[in-house]
């Protein structure tokens, strides 16, 4: 298959399109390489897929409507999965038009692309942060999610309704994957593993947030690609069981359906940083702090959906993919 993927320099991206293309497909990435974050990791993820035969890539930004509308017409995808997104939580909170261009004028762009070109399945990332206010545990894609506390949050809710309206409108197929806290090798600089480990090595203190007590359903970055792969292949259907009258948030008389992908067993975040001291062989100093604008206490995902339609669950365990992180991690900062 001819397969898009947007964000490609990404960290959630690369190891998709890598994961793609180990299987043969044809990968097109694209990707705007802006500096959210320093470019040269962006590149040097880039570095990874530049020796496939079936890579090709295209600097693009998904909020510039001729330009992408032109690239999908010339190209002729069979499906997309569509990555690339203004991340981060905290972000949202200083500079909110960045999300509102990326995630939703940019998304709304994508769907139109795979709209007029006759695209098969667009697989899209959502995010475990739409459960927001949510307190029931674990979260369901069956549970509605209407009290979002970012605005990141808020857009990435955003993109399941508007994915959900052409699935109605216009057939299209769409499968929203909410990821729940990814980790893991060419992860991003913004993110607790890499602030945690970075600030170990150099003996400089952690800020934890909530003085530590929250929870999170950390998710390895190989499950993640492998099960975005998984949905990819298993295009979205309408529910012939949906019922208008007591309606189902994860699926629909549309071909539209919704997805948790996370490794469904929750972690203390003082659990999460001592296993990075131990992969590390260091202590840390830590700094204890009240809880953050936008944050959530606890995330746990429900993944029986996932399990029954695609066959498959996140099942590394966190000192392995710790461990995974710490070796990689170790040697990115030396290079």
């Amino acid at each position: 298959m001819k397969i898009l993927v947007t964000g490609a320099a990404g960290f959630i991206g690369m190891h998709v399109a890598r994961r793609l293309l180990d299987r043969g497909d044809e990968v097109i990435g694209i990707d705007n390489l802006n500096d959210y974050y320093d470019p040269k990791l962006k590149l040097a993820r880039l570095e990874n897929l530049a020796p496939y035969a079936g890579f090709r890539f295209t600097r693009l930004d998904i909020a510039d409507a001729p330009a992408l509308a032109a690239f999908f017409a010339a190209e002729h995808f069979d499906r997309v999965v569509h990555l690339a997104a203004q991340a981060g939580v905290r972000y949202s909170l200083s500079n909110p038009q960045s999300y509102i261009r990326s995630n939703l004028v940019g998304f709304a762009n994508i769907l139109e692309g795979c709209r007029h070109n006759r695209v098969q399945h667009l697989v899209y990332a959502s995010s475990s942060s739409v459960y927001g206010a949510n307190t029931r545990m674990p979260f369901s894609v069956h549970d509605e999610v209407n009290h979002p506390v970012s605005l990141y949050a808020a857009t990435k809710k955003s993109n399941e309704l508007m994915a959900h309206s052409y699935s109605h409108l216009y057939g299209l197929p769409t499968t929203g994957l909410r990821y729940f806290t990814v980790y893991g090798p060419w992860g991003r600089p913004d993110m607790s593993p890499w602030l945690f480990s970075s600030a170990i090595l150099e003996g400089r203190p952690i800020d934890i947030f909530n003085h530590g007590q929250m929870r999170r359903d950390f998710t390895f970055i190989d499950d993640i690609a492998e099960g975005t792969v998984r949905v990819l292949d298993h295009v979205a259907t309408p529910n012939p069981d949906f019922d208008s009258g007591n309606p189902d948030a994860g699926s629909s008389r549309a071909p539209y359906r919704v997805y948790n992908i996370g490794n469904h067993q929750p972690v203390e975040l003082m659990t999460f940083i001592e296993t990075i001291e131990k992969a590390l062989g260091r202590q840390a100093k830590k700094n204890f702090l009240p809880m953050q604008a936008g944050d959530v206490l606890a995330t746990y995902a429900d993944v029986a959906d996932l399990r029954r339609d695609t066959g498959f669950e996140p099942r590394t365990p966190l000192t392995d993919g710790v461990a995974s992180w710490a070796t990689w991690f170790r040697q990115y900062v030396s290079r």
